[in-house]
């Protein structure tokens, strides 16, 4: 049976330790992947593609044990972006999403729309036919592990393009960040994000 452990496969790109920025090369990766519009915090549309997202995790975690893949569900994750690749810290209405959940190389189309078939049945939540299985290579990348709430994370990704440019990268990509814990069990100052932008030398 093939075991898969996000906090032990991949632990250096999703559980790094608090402290400066680093350079990280992030391999292309398979994702449940769903897009959206608008602001996060008031968006219904947000809340059911991050419900329809976890219903396919979850069903492929316990609908493919059987078949021989095993693995635990990892964290949710976002590319955020306004005009073109870049994000626009001051208007949250305007922005554009691809909520992710990543999932082993070994899941298959079929296996994929076998599942999200099942929880369409099951939930009736018409968002789930928005879900696909998608490969994204982000590449040449800094990140930082970022602890604090949400709505102030404004500094630190300001701060994380000075570093860029000093270093004399140019920003290469959508804005990422991965959502390490639940925000319905954490105190917002006690939130761990991995934030990551792909770069590329100026």
């Amino acid at each position: 049976m093939a075991k898969h452990d996000w906090k032990k496969d991949w632990k250096h790109l999703y559980l790094p330790r608090p402290g400066p920025f680093a350079l990280v090369d992030v391999p292309a990766m398979q994702f449940l992947m769903i897009d959206g519009h608008g602001d996060p915090n008031t968006s219904p549309v947000f809340q059911d593609a991050m419900t329809a997202l976890y219903g396919v995790a979850y069903g492929l975690k316990f609908g493919l044990k059987s078949q021989g893949i095993e693995f635990s569900v990892a964290p949710s994750e976002g590319l955020w972006w306004t005009q073109g690749t870049t994000l626009d810290l001051t208007d949250k209405s305007d922005w554009n999403w691809t909520l992710m959940i990543m999932v082993p190389d070994e899941i298959t189309v079929g296996q994929f729309q076998q599942v999200r078939s099942e929880a369409l049945r099951k939930k009736g939540l018409a968002t789930l036919k928005q879900v696909r299985l998608e490969t994204y290579h982000e590449g040449l990348s800094v990140q930082a592990l970022y602890v604090g709430p949400y709505a102030d994370e404004g500094p630190a990704i300001l701060a994380m393009h000075r570093f860029i440019v000093e270093q004399g990268y140019v920003l290469n990509g959508k804005h990422h960040e991965i959502y390490i814990g639940d925000p319905r069990h954490s105190a917002p100052d006690k939130l761990k994000t991995v934030i990551r932008q792909p770069v590329r030398k100026a």
